[in-house]
């Protein structure tokens, strides 16, 4: 967007001061907008977060690591759900045919975990699905042609694992694809136009070791390809898709904690800058509904630190 700004102009010649009459000049204004809202019931990051009918369920995280807390942006209010049967932080969740999977992570300090969580919203309860063919924590997941896929992350000893795993509801049962090219961990995963892209990331858990790759994969080929880095190589980040694009959001870095908004045009390869989050934060969470992307918890410093910030973005 450009905002346009005019004024008074005059020219200096030879003859004398000459008027120029209006002249215009535009000046650059970052797209998107944030509001405030009602903050989570507790502090903490590095949460699994999903969207389903119209709601927000946060789940695990540092300081947190067996709630469940659900926000109704409709009303602005949240709730809490049943806990979650086993602790977790750093893992990935999504919603799908109504109900919320919670997959891997860790457990017990730092110890990756195989586990598959289902919840019902209808009836408060957890169940144990098929679990995941490779432990492992800081991983990302998202819905792709009616199947869970879940990308890299990190297992035994912080080592990243290029494992691309799918997962189908319907019948409980795990299958392996093309690994990803670039094994990473807190990376982001989104998907766009049937296909499917890992973002960012880090190598063996050091956010001193920082990615800005973009890759796609083609369920089609069972390939991946790179395409255009993110401008920002950060961790510890959380993506939406919103009218075609995904939205990065957040991330941390040895030096401390980002609030950068960039956003991915996969249509065209490029990549867009945004107005920055109110709150720098990272192992936060981003979810689009009703034309916002509602980005909640985080840390505001790197490591172990912990937010209840739920700040909204409306591009």
């Amino acid at each position: 967007m450009k905002l346009e700004r005019r004024f008074l102009g005059w020219s200096a010649l030879a003859a004398g001061v000459v008027w120029t009459g209006w002249l215009s000049l535009a000046v650059a204004q970052t797209p998107g907008r944030w509001a405030t809202g009602a903050p989570a019931l507790s502090a903490r990051s590095e949460i699994a977060l999903a969207e389903l009918a119209g709601k927000v369920y946060v789940v695990g995280g540092f300081a947190g690591e067996g709630e469940l807390e659900i926000y109704d942006a409709a009303t602005d209010r949240w709730s809490r759900g049943a806990p979650i049967p086993r602790a977790l932080h750093h893992a990935a969740a999504v919603g799908m045919d109504g109900k919320l999977l919670v997959l891997g992570g860790y457990a017990d300090g730092w110890s990756p975990v195989e586990s598959v969580y289902e919840y019902d919203p209808a009836t408060t309860r957890w169940r144990t699905r098929a679990p995941l063919p490779t432990p492992r924590g800081a991983l990302a997941a998202a819905v792709l042609g009616g199947k869970i896929h879940v990308v890299s992350g990190a297992g035994r000893g912080r080592r990243n694992t290029g494992a691309h795993e799918v997962y189908d509801l319907a019948t409980d049962r795990w299958a392996a694809l093309a690994p990803l090219p670039t094994p990473r961990d807190h990376l982001a995963v989104a998907a766009v136009d049937g296909r499917l892209y890992a973002i960012g990331g880090r190598i063996d858990g050091s956010y001193a070791r920082n990615l800005a790759v973009n890759e796609e994969y083609d369920p089609i080929t069972n390939r991946w390809r790179a395409r255009k880095p993110m401008p920002t190589a950060r961790s510890g980040i959380a993506a939406a898709v919103l009218d075609g694009k995904i939205f990065v959001f957040g991330g941390e870095a040895t030096a401390g904690t980002f609030n950068q908004v960039e956003a991915y045009d996969p249509r065209l390869d490029s990549w867009g800058t945004y107005t920055p989050m109110p709150t720098a934060r990272h192992g936060l969470g981003a979810v689009a509904m009703g034309g916002r992307i509602y980005v909640i918890s985080g840390g505001p410093a790197p490591g172990g630190s912990a937010s209840a910030v739920n700040e909204i973005f409306t591009p």
